[in-house]
């Protein structure tokens, strides 16, 4: 069957700004085999369009007021949505892609990201396959390569990133300070960092905090 016979792909765009919804939607627009059934500018907007648009793939903003693009993904997998998704963003710390992919996203673009490869990155998708571009995918690696920090200590480098002496951690947490400095210790030991500081500022740039 050529290009041509077969069923255009189908799409929702979804993103708070209005101008990249607009400039995606247009570019979209003038592809061959593939149709944009939707545009929505929030997560509960997809939502709601998801079950009667019948949208093969969504290309879904990472970062928008109210629900992220992971609460989305979580959301869709909880109603049985079986539209897939690709994270189209501006951001690509290690934790932002290991957190899309995990709630299942098939796909992770930077907005920069060349019109072709976009194309291409949807065509894969639709049928099933993933599309993550070379320096994502090692960035995903890496992320899953590292030892997952606890709920609790994330909570201690929230704190740390905060200025937060031990004894102050200590009495926000209710927990001793010796059980705080066995955190922090373990907290720099699974991000390979050398102090609290580095720990903290390692946190910030990998997006776990």
């Amino acid at each position: 069957m050529s290009d041509s016979e077969r069923a255009p792909i189908r799409i929702l765009v979804v993103d708070d700004h209005p101008v990249v919804l607009a400039g995606l939607t247009s570019m979209l627009g003038t592809q061959a085999g593939i149709e944009v059934v939707g545009t929505a500018s929030s997560g509960e907007e997809a939502l709601e369009l998801l079950p009667n648009i019948q949208a093969d793939v969504m290309l879904l903003d990472l970062r928008m007021p109210g629900m992220t693009g992971v609460d989305t993904l979580h959301a869709m997998n909880r109603t049985k949505i079986a539209t897939r998704a690709i994270i189209l963003t501006s951001f690509e710390t290690d934790e932002d892609i290991y957190r899309a992919v995990q709630a299942g996203a098939h796909g992770y673009l930077m907005k920069d990201t060349p019109q072709a490869n976009i194309i291409a990155a949807i065509k894969a998708v639709s049928t099933g396959k993933r599309y993550l571009p070379p320096h994502i995918a090692e960035l995903l690696a890496e992320r899953m390569m590292r030892t997952n920090l606890t709920g609790r200590e994330l909570e201690v480098l929230r704190m740390l990133a905060r200025g937060l002496t031990n004894k102050e951690i200590g009495r926000a947490l209710d927990i001793s300070g010796n059980t705080v400095r066995n955190h922090v210790k373990s907290i720099i030991e699974k991000l390979e960092v050398s102090d609290r500081t580095e720990a903290a500022t390692t946190a910030i740039h990998r997006g776990l905090i």
